[in-house]
């Protein structure tokens, strides 16, 4: 097809619409146009046109005329006004003439004048509901930052920053004059900080209870001064002369929020003082462990957990200062060799007294144990747990060690029973303490050992064993010569049996007899009584023990966790029979329900919705 015989195509502008932007939809949703801003701008230019000719001809004695009939309309007033009249018609115009065309040009003057008005009215009515009017007016009205204006108050030139202040007027003030309004207004109380609610406190005081450190009734001023301490610790620069127990108590809170550094170290490196505890060596390199016997030399007394970083080397230099440790503890010292502790007990084991090591794995072993009797004769205190290398041939060496007084063991290998028997047929007269953790192969002849020698015990702890029977437990405390315990932990002394684990004929572990006889020695003197999971005392045993004639005025803390038989009545008589009992857990008792506890008492493990009470009823009814 030629081009000639093409139809014709339109060769005006294409109708190509794009995108619009926000403000054009705005404009468009309020029903303003490009059109309609013109039109309004001419016809407010022109009522300003002819306000002004009229004012200018009224002041010169020239108004323009009204036509004469009036039932003819009015002009509009955007239109151009009418002629003046001329000279030859004003010299042929009567007075009556004159005055009624003078009252018709005011009519006339005063209709234009009220359209003029309520057309204005209604523009300034627009323009304040126009949202994007206000805004802009707002942006214009406000000085940006960098700009000069004038204060409210002083009319001093000064430059608009972003923090420049408001005046009570709605302008902006200088900087002198803004202090100075700033230092009389009232000030706002701060906003409080979220305390978590009820769930959140409740959570924090469960876990100061299981981490033993709650306390009844408001905390004591030294506790608020050293938690204050703490918080700002980075602001001290020593610790004065305060006295060792509060030291070691912001030496706790210290390492409970992992504040122990080398900036910190030096708060406890004081010349004058003869101990020093570091509950938290973790974030300590060998270099700060030196400084400790650089900076205190008449160290006497060294406590350190997690002490990783205290090596061979650290202890060479040990040796070599003119220290002599009275006690030394040190937990997680695993990179020390076996021939660096030897060394250590021959140099320096005179002078000590209390010697206790945790957690050193594979580098402590029966050598070491064996220089004990010869090279630690003033030897009162030792402790080990979780040492793999000590066996049996270790602890019988312990027998020879006569001035021990505490004796407190946790060992990886089993020990036969007559090791056990061995050591305290030597030196059971003079121990104080006695612990065995993990002691499963323990029997009758262990407690056989303690009724016959011990006449100084204290403190007894025997743990987890599978074969002592409720018997041997009645021979040890029946008419047993030494004085009332302080302390007992007979936890998890029960039999175990995975076929019929509730049936225990031959009376294994801690039963209802044992139970009834301990109480009997004993109840008047104990502290602490733990029988976690001696799931074999009956609920008679129970009842009878904490029956209403019998009291136990010391009594503290009371652990009968998973013991089944206890329930709501048992728990009831325990708060009544030990009137100073401050804390009793309950974990596993599935019969404790709905039990009333005395106001100030602290009952942990209810398996129900509470987990813990705390504050309970004033009474006790059972």
């Amino acid at each position: 097809m030629s081009r000639r015989n093409q139809p014709d195509r339109p060769t005006g502008r294409r109708n190509i619409v794009g995108p619009q932007s926000a403000l054009t939809d705005f404009l468009a949703s309020h029903n303003i146009s490009a059109n309609r801003i013109r039109l309004d701008a001419e016809a407010r230019r022109r009522a300003a046109e002819a306000s002004q000719e009229g004012q200018a001809d009224q002041a010169n004695g020239d108004t323009p005329a009204a036509e004469a009939d009036h039932d003819t309309p009015m002009a509009d007033a955007d239109s151009p006004a009418p002629p003046p009249p001329t000279r030859s018609t004003r010299r042929n115009e009567t007075t009556a003439q004159a005055a009624k065309r003078k009252k018709d040009q005011e009519k006339a003057i005063d209709k234009i004048k009220a359209r003029k008005k309520s057309k204005k009215a209604q523009a300034d009515s627009d323009d304040d509901d126009d949202p994007l009017t206000s805004l802009f007016e707002a942006v214009k009205a406000t000085p940006l930052p960098g700009q000069m204006e004038n204060c409210e108050i002083c009319s001093k030139r000064f430059t608009v920053t972003p923090y420049s202040r408001a005046g009570p007027n709605g302008g902006l003030l200088c900087n002198p004059c803004g202090k100075e309004l700033e230092k009389d207004a009232p000030k706002k109380k701060p906003a409080k900080k979220p305390t978590g609610g009820p769930t959140g406190r409740r959570r924090t005081v469960q876990s100061r209870i299981l981490d033993g450190t709650y306390t009844l009734g408001a905390k004591s001023l030294m506790t608020l001064c050293i938690k204050t301490l703490v918080k700002n610790i980075d602001l001290a620069d020593e610790l004065g002369d305060l006295p060792p127990r509060v030291v070691d108590k912001i030496g706790r809170e210290m390492s409970k929020l992992r504040l122990v550094d080398s900036k910190t170290l030096d708060l406890f490196l004081q010349s004058s003082t003869d101990e020093v505890k570091i509950y938290d060596a973790a974030k300590l390199t060998s270099d700060d462990l030196l400084r400790i016997f650089q900076q205190v030399p008449n160290l006497k007394h060294l406590k350190i957990k997690n002490a990783i970083q205290f090596k061979d080397e650290v202890m060479a230099y040990l040796l070599d200062r003119d220290i002599e440790l009275k006690s030394l503890y040190l937990l997680g010292a695993n990179l020390l060799s076996e021939e660096m502790w030897n060394h250590f007990l021959k140099e320096k084991g005179t002078s000590l007294q209390s010697f206790q090591v945790y957690f050193t794995d594979r580098y402590f072993g029966d050598s070491t144990l064996a220089m004990l009797p010869k090279h630690c004769p003033s030897l009162k205190r030792f402790k080990i747990r979780h040492i793999q290398n000590v066996t049996g041939a270790g602890v019988k060496s312990l027998a020879k060690v006569k001035s021990l007084e505490h004796l407190g063991l946790q060992l990886h290998h089993t020990v036969h029973p007559d090791i056990y028997v061995h050591v305290i047929n030597e030196i059971g007269a003079n121990l104080r303490t006695f612990s065995i953790q993990m002691a499963l192969t323990a029997d009758n002849t262990v407690l056989d050992a303690l009724h016959a020698k011990c006449r100084a015990l204290q403190k007894l702890r025997i743990n987890d064993s599978e074969v002592m029977t409720d018997e041997g437990f009645v021979r040890l405390f029946a008419d047993w010569a030494n004085p009332g315990l302080r302390f007992l932990d007979l936890s998890k002394c029960r039999q175990l049996d995975s076929v019929r684990p509730r049936e225990n004929p031959d009376g294994v572990g801690l039963c209802s007899n044992g139970f009834r006889a301990l109480m009997e020695h004993s109840g008047k003197t104990l502290q602490h009584l733990n029988v976690h999971a001696c799931r074999h005392i009956s609920r008679e045993a129970f009842e009878d023990v904490f029956g209403p004639d019998k009291t136990y005025p010391n009594l503290t803390e009371l652990e009968i966790s998973f013991c089944e038989e206890v329930n709501d009545f048992i728990v009831g008589s325990a708060f009544r029979s030990c009137p100073n009992l401050r804390k009793m857990n309950v974990f596993g008792c599935m019969k404790v329900k709905d039990v009333k506890v005395p106001r100030g008492r602290i009952l942990v493990g209810v398996p129900n919705a509470l987990g813990m009470v705390i504050d309970g009823d004033q009474g006790v009814s059972v």
